[in-house]
């Protein structure tokens, strides 16, 4: 048990309080004022400071690129193929990489790792907490999500090697041809096991990685920078009644009218990167104040390691700066992503049955001078400074 009091609370979901909160098996039993400190319990006087749900990165690749390795470390892209939906990092994730060690320093306690965007279809999501040192434990809900990649990245892994796809239109039609597979598949498992008679169709493990997609269990997480490749993605989630998660959303600004009428949430960043390629060219820190104020599901990310997992809350505090505001960049990294992940009902906030994932602070994390002086993972305290 950990009893942590007189903190300033901020719960995210329930407003800010001043007061305390009694931790038990992982979870959060009790969230009040002058609370009653049960006996042989660690207490953390907190008076003073500022408590904060564990920040979540709902787009990176922490594990996958590991710290200071090149080939040896670099287990995010199979650029064999531009097609692998059936792969998963939980397979590929390293946890003794020294940025997990990072991510806690920096309040992060929970992250969606992904494969990259070299591939069309590049495989599934997982969403971890970042602490533990066998993935298997760390797991908050596998998978989360299915990668699909627009624009510069699929054409230049395979346009260099004179491989479809060269062209966005070959990117969109290796994306249709592949949902339609996979639709027909699951039409054949649906007749196996209706009709004893019907024929079981050939195990085919790509089209059954599809499968939660076409049943909405999770979302396509689409990479797209570009405003014509973000419509693109909608136009074809459409098409096959699929959810989308629009990740990166660097153009997104530029269509914030749009993007709003259509609904889906935003995962935005990296900002605090250099215009690298030319679907970057419009890259602005504006990008998620005018799609938040705006109205649209707004999630930050760092893209990890394109910037490092524990500057999350660095890029919120500059996207504040550029007109983000303060209680929408802090749900940028608490709720939003919890829900655009669909783990809200374990993390993302400060309420009662949740998991004890919390960090306290000495400032506001918006500021850069601020530190994290606990952090806390499923009611363990995992860093101190």
């Amino acid at each position: 048990m950990i009893f942590i009091k007189n903190g300033t609370i901020n719960t995210v979901t329930n407003g800010i309080i001043k007061g305390d909160i009694l931790i038990e098996d992982g979870k959060i039993k009790e969230i009040g004022q002058n609370l009653e400190i049960p006996s042989d319990v660690e207490t953390i006087d907190a008076n003073g400071k500022q408590i904060f749900p564990g920040f979540i990165d709902a787009h990176t690749h922490l594990g996958l690129w590991e710290d200071g390795m090149g080939f040896e470390g670099a287990d995010g892209n199979e650029e064999t193929d531009p097609i692998t939906p059936q792969l998963n990092p939980i397979d590929g994730i390293n946890p003794m990489d020294k940025n997990f060690k990072e991510a806690l320093q920096g309040g992060i306690t929970a992250v969606c790792t992904t494969p990259g965007s070299a591939n069309v279809m590049g495989g599934q999501c997982i969403a971890i907490k970042t602490f533990g040192r066998r993935i298997d434990n760390m797991v908050i809900k596998n998978p989360v999500a299915s990668k699909i990649a627009f624009g510069e990245n699929p054409k230049s892994c395979y346009g260099r090697d004179e491989k479809m796809p060269q062209t966005r239109m070959a990117i969109a039609s290796l994306l249709r041809e592949n949902l339609k597979k996979a639709e027909e598949y699951l039409d054949e498992i649906e007749l196996y096991m209706e009709h004893e008679d019907h024929d079981k169709p050939e195990y085919d493990i790509r089209m059954e990685s599809l499968i939660p997609v076409l049943k909405k269990e999770i979302p396509f997480k689409v990479h797209a920078h570009r405003a014509d490749d973000i419509f693109t993605a909608i136009r074809i989630a459409k098409e096959f009644d699929v959810d989308i998660t629009l990740d990166h959303c660097t153009e997104g600004h530029l269509i914030a009218e749009d993007l709003l009428e259509e609904g889906y949430p935003t995962i935005v960043g990296p900002s605090l990167s250099e215009r690298s390629k030319i679907e970057l060219r419009n890259l602005t820190f504006e990008t998620a104040g005018i799609l938040s104020n705006t109205g649209v599901n707004v999630s930050l990310t760092t893209d990890h390691p394109v910037i490092p997992v524990q500057y999350l809350p660095v890029c919120a505090g500059i996207a504040v700066k550029h007109g983000m505001k303060k209680d929408e960049a802090i749900k940028a990294m608490t709720i939003n992503p919890a829900k655009t992940l669909g783990i809200d009902d374990k993390v993302g906030s400060i309420e009662v049955g949740k998991d004890a994932d919390i960090v306290i602070w000495d400032g506001s994390p918006l500021e850069i001078q601020s530190n994290v002086l606990f952090t806390i993972i499923n009611g363990k305290i995992v860093y101190k400074k």
